[in-house]
């Protein structure tokens, strides 16, 4: 079974490929205490995924040097959830 992540679309200037960012929080071993910890993945897709939307990703067999995911769906942006550049 593959393994499945949601996160939010921070690049799409490469062909077929979108860059990913999945947010965690972690709890610290120690000192109990939350962490916010966050992870860029490479996905491929075949679609055109416009920045800020949620996309969920799924592990692959590798497809090139860095992408081993590929988009499964995705949900565009709401107009106030777009990213302000």
């Amino acid at each position: 079974m593959a393994q499945t992540l949601q996160g939010r679309v921070v690049s799409n200037a490469m062909t077929k490929t979108v860059v990913v960012e999945v947010n965690r929080h972690t709890k610290h071993p120690r000192y109990g205490k939350f962490m916010s910890t966050s992870k860029r993945y490479q996905a491929h897709t075949e679609e055109i995924i416009p920045l800020g939307s949620v996309a969920v990703i799924e592990s692959t067999s590798p497809l090139s040097r860095h992408k081993r995911w590929r988009v499964v769906s995705f949900r565009k942006p709401l107009e106030d959830d777009t990213p302000k550049t």
